[in-house]
């Protein structure tokens, strides 16, 4: 078991995600139901092969992610989210919403913000429907 820097809760939280990419593999797990590591390496930011597999690493050693082998084929590893990885999702769409009204270069649909903002609950709801079945998904593919 690692040692903390504190025992403080945000602390905590930068102890894993307090780096550039790990959020972003996050978001692509949640937002665009990425499973694969050649999924997720192809996301438009371009990880390093290296730090997707270290941060993968990371994320299945903390419980966010579990790794498991393709029923289709056994060379492929799928990652799917824990419950513990679930409940990233309202943190996702607050940094979402704060990054949508500060970056002026934001591919953020307004109409997605909008209904994030006055709908969180539905919108929350409807991402966890699209882990467990794609076809559901609210958000572009990318």
């Amino acid at each position: 078991m690692k040692k903390n820097r504190s025992h403080c809760p945000v602390n905590f939280a930068l102890e894993i995600f307090g780096d550039k990419w790990t959020l972003l593999i996050i978001r692509d797990l949640i937002l665009f139901n990425k499973k694969t590591y050649g999924e997720l390496k192809n996301s438009p930011e371009g990880i390093a092969t290296n730090i997707l597999a270290n941060r993968l690493s990371l994320l299945e050693k903390e419980g966010i992610v579990v790794k498991s082998k393709d029923p289709n084929n056994s060379k492929v590893n799928i990652y799917d989210l824990t419950p513990k990885g679930i409940d990233l999702i309202p943190v996702l769409l607050e940094m979402s919403i704060w990054g949508a009204h500060h970056d002026p270069n934001t591919a953020a649909p307004p109409a997605m913000v909008k209904k994030i903002e006055t709908e969180r609950a539905a919108v929350i709801a409807q991402i966890k429907a699209a882990i467990k079945d794609p076809s559901k998904n609210i958000f572009k593919n990318k």
